[in-house]
């Protein structure tokens, strides 16, 4: 008799409240297989923004710049790279020469 209720009573429940398929279900993963992939972005859909090789080259190769001492070469740089629209962080300089470390007693 139980059994009978449950069957009656799952019936109409599917019937008046119908519900998405499972996970695990042939409708769940037909629909999902159905919908094209979305394609990601990859950087090298849009066209190169920052300076070209050459120009990068040049700021480096600078003869003038090379007799310049280390700090000034690098706050030059940093003017040159920031004329062309980019940041220019001094990573060609190595912290040894700006800081002094001195032994800390532990």
């Amino acid at each position: 008799m139980l059994d009978v209720i449950a069957h009656a009573l799952s019936w109409v429940l599917t019937v008046l409240a119908p519900r998405r398929p499972g996970r695990h279900s042939a409708e769940y993963f037909a629909a999902q297989t159905s919908e094209p992939d979305p394609t990601p972005a990859t950087p090298w859909s849009r066209p190169w923004t920052g300076p070209s090789s050459q120009e990068v080259r040049a700021i480096f190769r600078d003869e003038w710049a090379q007799r310049l001492p280390a700090v000034q070469r690098e706050r030059l740089w940093a003017s040159q790279f920031a004329a062309l629209g980019v940041d220019y962080d001094f990573p060609t300089m190595g912290l040894g020469s700006v800081v002094t470390r001195k032994r800390v007693a532990a």
